[in-house]
This record gives C-alpha cells, sequence and structure tokens, in this order.
C-alpha cells in the first residue's frame, strides 16, 4: 500500500458501509508479493475461513500505478483480515474472463478485478457466481447485481489542482497530458487537468496552452503497456514547447517521465504518489493525483468477510478524502506560498460544491 494515498483515504472510507488463464497466476499473494508492497506495522491477524482473489489488467501488478496499488489492498487484506489470498496477473485484454473463471475455480469468496477494461468479463461472472461478492475499480455500473460493487474515484477533482498547479509552474507557458488509452477513468484525468489550466489562465489574465486533450479527444498511446511509445509521445510535447507534462498511461507512463527526466522539464504522475512508486522520478515531480484504491479495496473485502457486502457504488471525492494531491516532495520549495494558498483554496471550493469539475 501506497502510504500517502491510505492516509488521504482511511478515515472517510473506512467509515463509509463497504456494506484458460494467464501465464503468471499464484495461489497466494504472499509468494508473489510486489517487491514494492507496504509492509503492515501490526501483527498479522488470525486466519479466518475467507479466500479473497484479483485479477489485473493487462499492466500488471508492478506497473507502479492504479494495478499495484489495488493489489496492496489485497495484501493489506491479508494482514490485517487474516484472509487467504490469490490472484492472476493478466497479460492481454484477451484473458480477462478466462482470468476470472480462473479464480472462480480456486474457491475464491471475493473477487476484485482491476480495470475499467474489465468491465464487462466481470459482470457476466457475478452474475453467473452469486454466491461471492465481486468488486471492480475503476467501472461503475447502472444496476448492478446484489454481489457486484464498483469503485471508482473522481478523479476529475485533484486533476484539476493538478492542472492549476502545472500552469502555474510553466515558464514556456505550455503544458501536456497523453493517455493509455480514450477511456472514461483516463479521460477523466486529462479533462481535469484542462480545465485547471483554463481556470489558472481565467484568475491570472494567463494564456497556458495544454496539449494532448482538446476535451473531446487527444494523445494516446494505444495501450498501457509501451514505454517507448510513451517516450515518444513526451518527447514529441517537449518539441511543442511543453515544459510540465501529465502521463495517464500505466507503464507507457513511465517511458513520459522519463522523457521528462532527460529533457530536465516537469512531470506529474497519477493514480499513485510517484515519489514513493516510481522514485527515480521524484526529483522531475511536481505532484501526484493519487486515488485510494488500497483503501477501498480491503474495505470492499473487509465487508464482504462481515457479511455486510452491498452493491452500492463507492466514489471516491475530495470531500472523502478517496482522492487527493500528493505532497510536493522534492518540488516543495519550488512552489510559492501563493500558488499553495489558491491551490487550497480550489479544493475547499471544490468540497464545498461552489466549484463544479468535470
Amino acid at each position: 500500500m501506497k502510504k500517502t494515498a491510505r492516509i488521504a483515504a482511511v478515515i472517510s472510507i473506512a467509515a463509509l458501509t463497504l456494506a484458460g488463464c494467464g501465464d503468471r497466476p499464484s495461489d497466494e499473494a504472499s509468494d508473489n508479493e510486489s517487491p514494492s508492497a507496504a509492509e503492515s506495522t501490526s501483527a498479522p491477524a488470525e486466519s479466518v475461513d475467507f479466500k479473497a482473489c484479483m485479477v489485473s489488467d493487462s499492466g500488471g501488478f508492478d506497473d507502479k500505478s492504479f494495478n499495484q496499488t489495488s493489489y496492496n489492498g489485497l495484501l493489506n487484506a491479508k494482514t490485517d483480515l487474516g484472509v487467504e489470498t490469490g490472484e492472476v496477473e493478466s497479460n492481454s485484454d484477451s484473458e480477462y474472463a478466462d482470468n476470472i473463471d480462473a479464480l472462480v475455480a480456486q474457491g475464491c469468496n471475493s473477487i476484485t478485478t482491476v480495470g475499467f477494461l474489465l468491465g464487462d468479463a466481470t459482470e457476466a461472472a457475478a452474475k453467473a457466481n452469486p454466491e461471492i461478492d465481486f468488486s471492480i475499480v475503476d467501472y461503475a455500473y447502472e444496476k448492478p447485481s446484489d454481489n457486484l460493487k464498483g469503485l471508482v474515484f473522481d478523479t476529475a477533482q485533484p486533476a484539476y489542482l493538478a492542472g492549476y498547479l502545472a500552469a502555474a509552474q510553466s515558464e514556456s507557458g505550455v503544458v501536456g497530458t497523453f493517455g493509455g488509452l480514450n477511456i472514461p477513468t483516463v479521460s477523466i484525468f486529462m479533462e481535469g487537468f484542462k480545465q485547471g489550466v483554463e481556470k489558472f489562465n481565467e484568475d491570472n489574465d494567463g494564456a497556458v496552452e495544454v496539449v494532448g486533450w482538446d476535451g473531446k479527444d487527444g494523445t494516446f498511446v494505444g495501450g498501457f503497456d509501451d514505454k517507448s511509445k510513451g517516450q515518444s509521445i513526451a518527447e514529441g510535447m517537449i518539441q511543442q514547447g511543453a515544459d510540465v507534462i501529465m502521463p495517464v498511461a500505466g507503464p507507457a507512463g513511465l517511458g513520459g517521465l522519463q522523457a521528462v527526466k532527460d529533457a530536465g522539464v516537469k512531470g506529474i504522475w497519477v493514480d499513485t504518489d510517484g515519489c514513493e512508486s516510481a522514485a527515480e522520478y521524484c526529483d522531475v515531480l511536481l505532484t501526484s493525483v493519487v486515488k485510494g484504491m488500497d483503501v477501498a479495496v480491503e474495505e470492499s473485502i473487509k465487508a464482504s468477510v462481515d457479511g455486510d457486502f452491498n452493491s452500492e457504488l463507492f466514489n471516491g471525492t475530495l470531500e472523502n478524502e478517496g482522492v487527493g494531491l500528493a505532497p510536493f516532495h522534492e518540488a516543495e520549495g519550488d512552489i510559492s506560498d501563493d500558488v499553495k494558498s489558491q491551490i487550497e483554496d480550489l479544493k475547499a471550493q471544490i468540497v464545498d460544491g461552489s466549484l463544479k469539475v468535470g
């Protein structure tokens, strides 16, 4: 679990009532634990007769982004709740249904899937297996079955603050963003970022330009795995004058951060605190747009263990601290007190509803 995301979300989320197969499966999460997974400071809970399982998307559990943070929620459930765990790491989009079925066959009591692209396969599995509780990160259903829960995050809100910050810190007057695919869970970041830049321009009589997203379409890698393409896209934006870039592309976004580092400009990471999950790039990061996926996943598993699971959608916001901006870390001294104050004021306006984002 990434400490920043957990601290940002744990108080409010815990108070809510969350009433063939890939070639890299493992029966026990601890047997294949991500090297960056958080170490729990509490003693392991007594074992309970419950198996909680997870399927990643094709980015894998070590993507330094949303798969990894969600996976840490599963690992924390093992330690904190005493559950048995299992997981399957997907290699491609074509494997999702088979990977979910493999976990059904393992006797999992709850299955969490990670990513928008697993939406259809997860819904089909939930309908076919009403005795299993299913949760999915980054997907919402209009009419979910009783055993199916969406865990979504209004990342437009903190991305708005990140866009304002990017515009304030830009010296060239050009900032950029690009995504993995043009799907809602990606474009929501990009739209919030764009609106934040526009707010800066409005407040400061500025003319900072956003490249990579026009409000409907933009620049996309075509997936989440190609770091070389992510690096090439960022290099192209830098050639256009962008001196702050926010990739929303999972592992492909790491290529973007490499281009940022090579060019000596600035970046903004998403999903996790990049200074923790991708520490090698911390010196070029202004901040990160974080999602409390680890806490939401663990709380959903806990609700299932306790018999309190329900299909009510969880939506992480700035108000309930399910999303937020990470600390500025090494950029702290480069950001003026005025800009920090403006960002805090905007956050307060979003929380009280006087400022609408997205």
